[in-house]
Formats: C-alpha cells, sequence, structure tokens
C-alpha cells in the first residue's frame, strides 16, 4: 500500500514505521496501533497431499530438512516390519502419518512427544520448558464439494518466534499470530474443548524425564486458573 502525502510518499512496512506513525496522527486517530509484524521470515511449509505430520515437525523446528519423507517411511517400517500394509501410514503412500511416527521422529532428534491430559488447565505448563505444540485435530475430506466419510486427523504446529506464539497449520497461506503467554494458553484451552483435539507438548527428553514442563503448584490465590 502506498500513502502520499504532498509530493513525499510512505511504504507501509516496519521499515518506516516512523511514517506509517506519523500519518496515523495526522488523520486523528489518536494513540497509534502496533503495526503488524510481517511473517516473511518465518518458515512455513504447506500442505502437500497427506504429509501434515512431516510439515508440522519441520514448521516446528524452522528446517525444511529437519525430517523429509523417507525417514518417516524408514520409521513406519521400523515400527511394523513384517506388515504387508503398513499401519502407520496411508497404504498410498500419500502420508497420513499416526502419533507413534512423529514420537519416534522426535526422540531420534532427542525429543519428547508429551501427551497432555485435557483435564488439566493450560495454565499449569511452564512455556519456558517447551520447544513447541502440536495438535492432532479431525479434519474434513472432501472429492470436489462432497464430504468423503473418512476418519483422518491433521497435524499443526504452535511455537514461538520472536516474542510471540504462531499457529504454523499447514493447511493455511501464511502463519497465523496467536498472542504471548497469555493468549496461546487461552488458544490452546479453547482447543482442548473439544473431545475430537489432542495436545502434545514437543521438550527435550531431559525435561520430559524430570517432568519439568510442569509448574509447581502455586496457591490458588495467586493464579485462579491453575487447574484444581
Amino acid at each position: 500500500m502506498l500513502v502520499q502525502v504532498g509530493a513525499s510518499s510512505c511504504r507501509m512496512s516496519t521499515k518506516h514505521s516512523s511514517c506509517y506513525n506519523f500519518l496515523y496522527t495526522l488523520v486523528g486517530k489518536g494513540q497509534v496501533p502496533e503495526a503488524p509484524a510481517s511473517t516473511a521470515h518465518i518458515y512455513h511449509e504447506r500442505q502437500v497431499k497427506e504429509l501434515c505430520a512431516l510439515h508440522a515437525l519441520n514448521n516446528l523446528f524452522q528446517d525444511p530438512v529437519a525430517f523429509t519423507k523417507p525417514q518417516l517411511d524408514s520409521i513406519c517400517h521400523a515400527l511394523s516390519p513384517d506388515h504387508l500394509v503398513n499401519p502407520h501410514k496411508s497404504m498410498l503412500g500419500l502420508g497420513n502419518y499416526d502419533v507413534n511416527v512423529l514420537m519416534a521422529a522426535l526422540q531420534n532428534k532427542g525429543y519428547e512427544a508429551v501427551w497432555f491430559d485435557k483435564r488439566r488447565d493450560p495454565w499449569c505448563i511452564d512455556l519456558s520448558q517447551i520447544v513447541g505444540f502440536i495438535l492432532n485435530v479431525p479434519t474434513e475430506l472432501k472429492l470436489g464439494f462432497l464430504p468423503l466419510p473418512l476418519n483422518r486427523k491433521h497435524w499443526v504446529a504452535v511455537r514461538q518466534l520472536d516474542g510471540l506464539y504462531y499457529n504454523l497449520d499447514s493447511k493455511m497461506e501464511a502463519p497465523l499470530a496467536l498472542g504471548k503467554e497469555e493468549e496461546v494458553l487461552g488458544y490452546l484451552k479453547e482447543q482442548l474443548r473439544s473431545k475430537d483435539k489432542q495436545l502434545f507438548l514437543v521438550v527435550s527428553q531431559e525435561v520430559a524425564q524430570a517432568r519439568s514442563w510442569l509448574k509447581p503448584r502455586p496457591p490458588s490465590s495467586q493464579h485462579p486458573n491453575y487447574p484444581t
């Protein structure tokens, strides 16, 4: 967007935030809001076939080669070497990897996927100990506009980047900023209201073993959102 004032012009970007602030004040809008942050620097794989588990892992680690399809296929074979039809992925070779593959892939990198009991409140999570989150959510398959009666789940990565938490869903066109700690915990709490959604905390193996992702229980008067 190009905004002109007399003979001068300014292009709306973080590089020209002072120009943005001047123009906003000039038109009498009062307090200047924070300009929207660009997500161009964030690595975000888009959905291909049924490879959402692969996309979620690479988006989480912000690395296009953190994991590859051959690696995940190899894990599937290692988990069930004697099966003619592997139960951990799509029989068509399109992906659709299950949670066992995702957990094994993380373990190969020195991490764990800790299943979060949704009877707890996400406020009990110590975010300083978390690499990120992976949500497992139901997804609807369609043939054109016609829904198909197939049971499929979708993997979604959520993590902090530059002080903000982002939803890095591979089905979205771009990362979605969720906000800071309070906002992301509220988002996770809302997601877990659905009986069909599951949450996994991605942590180092040391954190998983020590369970240090779980905050010590404070007095209820200090944190009313902490689970009882």
